[in-house]
């Protein structure tokens, strides 16, 4: 008989240890003990709060791409003052300006505000209104000495910068009359000589010091010793190296590593890629895209790259919080601290606006208009362009026609931003001034883009862009004295495009220049019919008609000038023409009378005393 088996019991479970309640008080409040003590230290090794109160440096390196430069990723050149700097301090990877040009570019960086609130739409033809609070203004309680040197008669005193600043140093040297004024500039070691004088003779208080580099604009020509580089690339390097010896006097001086720096431009350089080999015309990203480094004192956060969008008018705001300064109610842009000290990663998206009037004014095409997200560029013009950076970052697919509601979201919020007020129009003048226009001929012709046409029946700039392409091509020409074939270039371009007012001027300042007077004179009043706000067309017409001795005429056109000029300079200039066709008049009361208007205008003019000469 088999014997069953007999399953194994279970064994009896073990007896549970039983804890101590105060045991485990006493754990609990010595792990609690443990982590406020870790959390002493760590606040002990923290840094203390970003506050800044010692010298305050920007520098603006005119026309600079962020795509060309090593810290950005480019190995075309060498350029080790910023490659430095970028080491030592905050580099922001999308920074981004509103405009493609100077003025408009850097009234946004020192008031805080979009070209649409300050009202400065493009480089000539406008001026800061008196009523603008600036950086300067806003630092001067604190005890900020300031200075400004710029490189470029695009910032020079009469634009309104100046009246903000203790000291302005803005002198250009001569340049012939066939030059565009956007091609005057002083070289930058000439602009850093200044600005280490003013260093030398600066009070010991805080400063405010503003150094404004005129390299890499056009036209490029770098110094030999940059010659293994491309152009546009070897005005960079020149640049950097002047930067650099602005580095080293701050350090001769013991003064760079207190100081707050911030190294920008106001725009990129189109340099091909969409067809504009310059700028002011299109919103890409080679146009508005700018390198922003910032350099904290010490070397704090030094090394950090920020990939957050941020803008020209969170400047002024960050500097404000940074040194404790008044704020300003109303700003659209955002104080930098957050991202500059590593206090909050969170960074909202918000749209950054960008336009580009100069076609408008200019050329008689569409203006356009622009909104940056972290993912798409939306582009207000004749045919709406979308663009999603991250896909596609060379722009190249025009996502418009296929996301009709992100264009619909965008074009809305960008109509909200513009309003329904009037576009702004160059130094408009007065109405007795218009019927004097027309009395003397002008107005007539047709043509003029009067600032209540609707973009939309304007020409896209997209299908014009070949014209300017052959008008900087004769502007090249004549900067290289050859003049007849600039001038064919020139007939043959207005001859297709009759709108372009800048043609038209070039046209006349050649056919003045090589003695077809009669010429010039049809060329300049074409200019005026175009862009009758523009008082250098008038002038122009007036002086070619003294050469032609044909005085009244010249007379009746020096004093409309007069009466239309918007500015110091102009009323300088107008009245100076003024006295000069009155000698030839005869009329010597009326001589000295012009002769003295003109030095009210402007002080250092000997005028007075050559026509009481003469």
């Amino acid at each position: 008989m088999t014997k069953r088996r007999r399953r194994p019991s279970s064994a009896p479970a073990a007896p549970r240890p039983v804890r101590s309640r105060r045991v485990g008080r006493n754990a609990l409040l010595a792990l609690l003990a443990l982590g406020v003590a870790a959390a002493a230290f760590v606040w002990f090794l923290r840094p203390p709060p970003l506050h800044i109160s010692g010298p305050i440096i920007l520098v603006s390196i005119d026309t600079l791409r962020a795509d060309r430069l090593p810290a950005y990723g480019y190995g075309g050149v060498a350029t080790p003052a910023i490659d430095q700097l970028a080491s030592e301090g905050v580099l922001f990877e999308r920074a981004y300006s509103h405009s493609p040009q100077t003025l408009p570019a850097h009234a946004s960086l020192f008031t805080g505000k979009l070209p649409v609130e300050h009202g400065v739409r493009d480089n000539l033809g406008f001026a800061l209104g008196a009523d603008q609070t600036l950086l300067p203004d806003l630092l001067a309680p604190l005890g900020y000495r300031s200075a400004a040197v710029v490189s470029s008669y695009v910032l020079r005193k009469e634009v309104g910068l100046a009246r903000a600043f203790e000291t302005y140093d803005d002198r250009l040297p001569a340049a012939s009359p066939e030059t565009s004024i956007a091609r005057v500039q002083r070289d930058g070691r000439n602009s850093l000589e200044v600005a280490e004088r003013w260093l030398d003779e600066r009070a010991a208080s805080p400063f405010f010091l503003f150094l404004h580099l005129y390299e890499p604009h056009t036209p490029y020509t770098p110094p030999e010793r940059f010659a293994r580089y491309d152009p546009y690339d070897g005005e960079i390097a020149y640049a950097d190296e002047i930067v650099g010896g602005l580095f080293d006097a701050l350090r001769a001086r013991g003064l760079y590593d207190e100081a707050l720096i911030i190294l920008l431009s106001d725009h990129g350089e189109g340099l091909g890629d969409h067809g504009e080999q310059e700028h002011a015309i299109f919103l890409y990203e080679e146009a508005i895209q700018v390198p922003l480094i910032v350099k904290l004192p010490g070397g704090r956060a030094a090394g950090r790259r920020i990939p957050a969008t941020v803008q020209h008018i969170d400047l002024l705001p960050t500097l404000l919080d940074l040194t404790g300064a008044a704020p300003i109610a109303g700003l659209r842009g955002r104080s930098l601290r957050p991202l500059l000290d590593g206090a909050g990663s969170a960074w909202p998206d918000r749209p950054i606006y960008a336009e580009a009037l100069h076609a408008r004014y200019h050329f008689g095409w569409s203006e356009l208009y622009a909104l940056t997200t972290n993912q798409f560029r939306f582009i207000k013009a004749p045919r709406a362009e979308l663009y999603d950076l991250i896909a596609d970052p060379d722009e190249r697919t025009n996502l418009a026609p296929r996301r009709a509601r992100t264009v619909g979201d965008l074009q809305a919020a960008l109509d909200e931003l513009l309003g329904d007020g009037p576009l702004e129009t160059p130094a408009a003048v007065s109405d007795d001034v218009l019927r004097r226009l027309r009395s003397l001929g002008y107005l007539g012709g047709g043509g003029a883009v009067d600032a209540e046409t609707p973009a939309e029946e304007l020409p896209d700039p997209k299908d014009k862009i070949g014209a300017l392409a052959r008008y900087r091509a004769a502007v090249d020409l004549a900067a290289g004295r050859e003049f007849d074939r600039a001038i064919t270039l020139l007939q043959e371009i207005v001859a297709g495009n009759p709108e372009m007012a800048d043609v038209w001027q070039q046209l006349g300042n050649l056919q003045a220049r090589t003695g077809r007077l009669t010429e010039a004179v049809a060329s300049y009043r074409r200019m005026v019919e175009l862009n009758p706000t523009d008082t250098a067309g008038l002038l122009a017409v007036a002086t070619v008609q003294l050469q032609l001795r044909q005085l009244d005429e010249a007379w009746d056109n020096g004093l409309l000038a007069a009466d239309a000029a918007p500015t110091a300079d102009r009323r300088a200039r107008a009245h100076s023409l003024l006295a000069r066709i009155a000698l030839a008049r005869r009329d010597r009361p009326a001589a000295r009378r012009h002769a003295a208007l003109a030095r009210d205008a402007d002080p250092t003019l000997p005028l007075p005393v050559f026509v009481q000469g003469r």
